[in-house]
């Protein structure tokens, strides 16, 4: 399992984005925020030509639950961001 420090920068943009690679296939993994009318971030995964794949609300797992990010889109790669630690935990 990889983990990755969710760590935005606000001044960025987009504040936070990261290189992955899921099923075999390189993404990029970026979040951006909605403060003005949703209140809360969101997880983008953009694909090599730049298009974005999927885009959803980052919605965090508890310690004693796995809520996977990206659901349907991935065969043996998992993703979820782990609240108590503020990581995204990628795996396998």
């Amino acid at each position: 399992m990889i983990t990755i420090p969710f760590t935005p920068n606000n001044t960025a943009a987009p504040p936070f984005k990261v290189p992955v690679t899921l099923d075999g296939v390189s993404y990029s993994m970026q979040t951006v925020a909605n403060f003005y009318a949703a209140n809360r971030w969101y997880v983008q995964l953009i694909d090599q030509s730049g298009e974005i794949v999927r885009n959803m609300p980052l919605i965090g797992s508890p310690p004693d639950v796995d809520l996977l990010l990206f659901p349907g889109l991935l065969q043996t790669s998992t993703v979820l961001y782990r609240v108590g630690t503020g990581n995204f935990e990628i795996g396998p």
